[in-house]
């Protein structure tokens, strides 16, 4: 098996070099200049990284769902749901308001909400992550 998926990172490797020099021969005013140049010499590169990222995301959903079956489930399902909570919270104080964007198109006022749902849960993600590197480095400390 490791095998074969040594000769698929080859061939797909040896392909995607084959395409980049490509591109880096044609030129990137030739590119720019000729629409049906840029179709047929992109357009390759572009679907060898789609069917690579496409594997890499069914390979991770793939061992991210074995783990959470062959793993501790309740500890898994507590960190979902605290991971939930977070969202739910976040959701709650976040306020949004209709914003005109930079194109001339408006943001809804759901559509902010959810940004700000983003941006608040990522703040109370990090803060929680350097609280808890923190709390590890004074455990180590005193118990030296």
């Amino acid at each position: 098996m490791n095998k074969i998926i040594n000769i698929i990172k080859i061939v797909f490797g040896v392909v995607g070099a084959i395409l980049f020099a490509r591109i880096l021969n044609t030129g990137d005013d030739a590119i720019e200049a000729d629409a049906a140049l840029q179709t047929s010499v992109l357009a390759p590169f572009m679907w060898v990284a789609y069917i690579i990222l496409g594997i890499t995301v069914l390979v991770v959903l793939f061992f991210s769902i074995k783990a959470l079956f062959t793993g501790n489930v309740k500890k898994t399902l507590i960190s979902l749901g605290a991971f939930i909570l977070i969202l739910v919270i976040s959701y709650g104080v976040s306020s949004g308001t209709e914003t005109a964007l930079r194109d001339g198109d408006v943001l809804s006022a759901a559509g902010s909400r959810l940004v700000s749902t983003g941006l608040t849960a990522f703040y109370i993600l990090a803060a929680l992550a350097v609280l808890a590197m923190l709390l590890s480095s004074v455990r180590k400390i005193l118990t030296r």
